[in-house]
C-alpha cells in the first residue's frame, strides 16, 4: 500500500528532534551525555511519591482513576492559585508543558502566520511551530535595550510589511533553553509594549523559572500584563517529568479556546498524577525539595564551569546561566558541530548541536555565521558530578584535536 497517498499536507512539515534521535541510537547511561535536558533522578522523591499517592488513593478512591475536569482537578487549580497568585478562573491544567505550547499554536496560528522566537529557541517548540506550517521568525538576542528594540520592532515591521499576520512571540525568558540566557526587567517591558502596540500575545514559558541558583528573581511578563501574556509552566523540572503535568495562566477567553480545544485531544490531563502534584504542592513538599534540588544544580553547574574554564581550548567561550540546565558554548566560525557530533558520539561523549535551535536551520534559509553550527548545548543536570568531570575533560580534548 502507498501509505504517503493518505498522509496530510500537515505531515509534511513535521520534523524529528535530533535530540530524541539521541536516544534511540544509544543508553545514556553508557556514555557521558551532556545531550538531553532531563532532570536529575536524584531531585525525584521516591518514599514521598509512594505515600502521597497511598494518601490519595486513600482519600479520593475511584474518582481518582476516573475522567476530570478538562480545565483540570480543583484541588491542582487551587494549590497553584494560591501560589502563585493568580484566579482559578485563569488557570488550565495541562497534560505537560510541550502540551501548551501546541495547543496555543493550535488555537492561534493558520498556515502562513507568523511566530516570532529568540534565536536560536527552544526545538520542542519549533517542531510545534512548524508542524501548523507557521512563518516562525527568530531575532537574535542583544543585550543592549535600544538594540534589543530595534530588532524585534524590524521584524515585526517586516513581517507587517508582507502583509502577513503575527500570532504570537514565544520566549523562554528566564534561563533559556538552549542558551540559559535571562532576559531582563526592561528587555521584558519592551515585549509586553510591543505586544500591546501591534496586537499580539506573548507565549511566555517558565518550566525553569524556579531553578534560579543565584541573582534576582525578574517579574514575568504575566504579571507585567496578563491579558497580553499566556504563561507555561511545568512540573517536569521541579517535581517529575514522568507525571506529564504542566499549566496555563492567562485571559479567560484565550483559555476557553484552549479548553474546548483541548477536549479533542485527551478530554483531560491524568486525574490521578493532578491529585498527587496538588497533594506535593500544598502541603509544602515541592519547596523543601526544591531546596535540595537547587543546592544538587548550583553545585553541578559550578563544577562544568570550572572544567570548562580549565579544560577547553581558549577559542571556546560559553555562557553563565545564572539557573536552568544549560550551558551554551560558541566555538569558532568555522567549526560544525553538527558534522563533530559523530566523531564525539563514536568516542562516547554527546551533546545537541546549537544549529538544531537556530530558526534558520529549521526554515532552510541558512546563511554561514548565522546558522548556529559553531554552537553547542550542554546539559549539566542529568549526570553525576564524576561522569560531569570525565565528560568535559574528554569532549575537550577531542576539540583540541579538531579545532
Amino acid at each position: 500500500m502507498a501509505y504517503s497517498d493518505l498522509f496530510s499536507a500537515d505531515t509534511g512539515s513535521f520534523f524529528r528532534s535530533p535530540v530524541r534521535d539521541i536516544f534511540k541510537k544509544v543508553d545514556l547511561n553508557s556514555i557521558y551525555s551532556f545531550a538531553g535536558g532531563y532532570p536529575s533522578a536524584e531531585t525525584f522523591p521516591l518514599d514521598t511519591f509512594k505515600r502521597i499517592m497511598s494518601d490519595v488513593t486513600d482519600r479520593y478512591g475511584g474518582q481518582a482513576f476516573q475522567y476530570g475536569a478538562t480545565q483540570g482537578v480543583t484541588e491542582l487549580r487551587m494549590a497553584l492559585s494560591a501560589r502563585y497568585g493568580v484566579p482559578m478562573e485563569r488557570i488550565q491544567i495541562t497534560s505537560s508543558s510541550q502540551q501548551g505550547i501546541d495547543v496555543c499554536t493550535r488555537i492561534m496560528v493558520d498556515p502562513g502566520d507568523v511566530i516570532l522566537t529568540s534565536n536560536p529557541s527552544y526545538l520542542g517548540a519549533l517542531q510545534s511551530f512548524s508542524s501548523y506550517r507557521a512563518d516562525i521568525r527568530g531575532i537574535a538576542h542583544d543585550p543592549d535595550p535600544e538594540k534589543f528594540r530595534a530588532a524585534y520592532t524590524e521584524a515585526i515591521g517586516a513581517a507587517l510589511s508582507e502583509g502577513k499576520k503575527i500570532k504570537f512571540l514565544y520566549m523562554i525568558p528566564d534561563f533559556q533553553n538552549p542558551s540559559g540566557e535571562t532576559l531582563s526587567l526592561e528587555e521584558r517591558r519592551i515585549l509586553v509594549e510591543l505586544a500591546r502596540r501591534y496586537g499580539f500575545v506573548i507565549v511566555e514559558d517558565s518550566p525553569y523559572r524556579e531553578l534560579r541558583y543565584e541573582g534576582d528573581q525578574v517579574p514575568t511578563m504575566y504579571s507585567i500584563d496578563p491579558d497580553v501574556v499566556l504563561h507555561l509552566g511545568s512540573f517536569s523540572k521541579i517535581m517529575a517529568p514522568g507525571f506529564r503535568l504542566g499549566w496555563i495562566f492567562g485571559n479567560p477567553e484565550l483559555l476557553d479556546r484552549i479548553y474546548v480545544c483541548k477536549q479533542s485531544l485527551d478530554l483531560c490531563p491524568p486525574v490521578f498524577d493532578q491529585y498527587v502534584a496538588a497533594e506535593f504542592l500544598s502541603s509544602g513538599l515541592l519547596d523543601r525539595n526544591l531546596e535540595k534540588s537547587i543546592a544538587l544544580y548550583r553545585d553541578k553547574r559550578d563544577l562544568m564551569l570550572s572544567m570548562l574554564s580549565e579544560h577547553m581550548p581558549s577559542q571556546v567561550t560559553w555562557t553563565h546561566p545564572e539557573g536552568g540546565l544549560f550551558l551554551f558554548l560558541t566555538l569558532p566560525e568555522t567549526f560544525d558541530s553538527v558534522a563533530f557530533y559523530d566523531t564525539a558520539l563514536r568516542n562516547g561523549v554527546a551533546y545537541v548541536a546549537g544549529a538544531f535551535f537556530n530558526t534558520q536551520w529549521i526554515s532552510g534559509h541558512r546563511s554561514p555565521g548565522h546558522d548556529g553550527l559553531n554552537t553547542m548545548r550542554m546539559n549539566f543536570s542529568f549526570m553525576s558530578r564524576e561522569k560531569i568531570r570525565d565528560g568535559v575533560v574528554l569532549l575537550s580534548g577531542l576539540l583540541k584535536d579538531n579545532l
